[in-house]
């Protein structure tokens, strides 16, 4: 790094070592422990609880689960697979009607069911369909972009339910467990 009249300038120092070649099933595999995480933070809250907005924004724990499942048919069926475009509710508004138990079923079935879908394709496959109207210039074109795209969304709802469960009960997700762990103590 150089440092030239306040301004910080990143340099890369040369590769000594060979980079790993990453496939599909590596980030197929990082994919696959954040859907966990997400289904193990939300682990043995009831409905009135997984309903219940925390945070001023007024998401719940079960409207992520929800647009989380969403997103995950949208990216693997739709984009990836070509399936007709279905109305999932990807929002965060729950029906009424909606089981949390069944929502979470959902969800785990959708992330099985994407990994199928693209786990035997290699990262340079195209999509097959992409919505030209939905997102302005910006475009996926590779099914590494849309892996990445899903694992980073992923992830960041992750830490957004570990915020929540958090200020619910105190409880963390445990990484080196990987499961959630107990209360922990206020820190002041």
């Amino acid at each position: 790094m150089t440092v030239n009249s306040n301004v910080v300038t990143p340099t890369n120092p040369p590769l000594t070592t060979t980079a790993p070649a990453i496939g599909t099933a590596t980030l197929l595999s990082g994919l696959a422990a954040q859907q966990q995480r997400i289904v193990g933070i939300v682990a043995g809250l009831d409905d009135v609880t997984m309903r219940r907005p925390i945070l001023p924004s007024g998401w719940s724990c079960g409207g992520m689960i929800q647009h989380l499942t969403g997103m995950t048919n949208f990216w693997f069926a739709t984009i990836m697979s070509g399936d007709d475009l279905v109305e999932a509710d990807d929002g965060f508004t729950l029906a009424d009607d909606v089981s949390m138990d069944g929502l979470v079923e959902r969800y785990s079935i959708a992330t099985a069911r994407g990994h199928d879908r693209v786990c035997h394709l290699p990262l340079e496959t195209p999509p097959v369909w992409w919505p030209d109207d939905m997102f302005g210039p910006w475009r996926l074109h590779s099914l590494f972009e849309v892996l990445q795209h899903v694992l980073v969304e992923s992830a960041t709802h992750a830490g957004h339910l570990d915020v929540t469960r958090e200020l619910i009960d105190r409880r963390t997700w445990n990484y080196p467990l990987g499961l959630l762990g107990d209360p922990i103590e206020a820190k002041i």
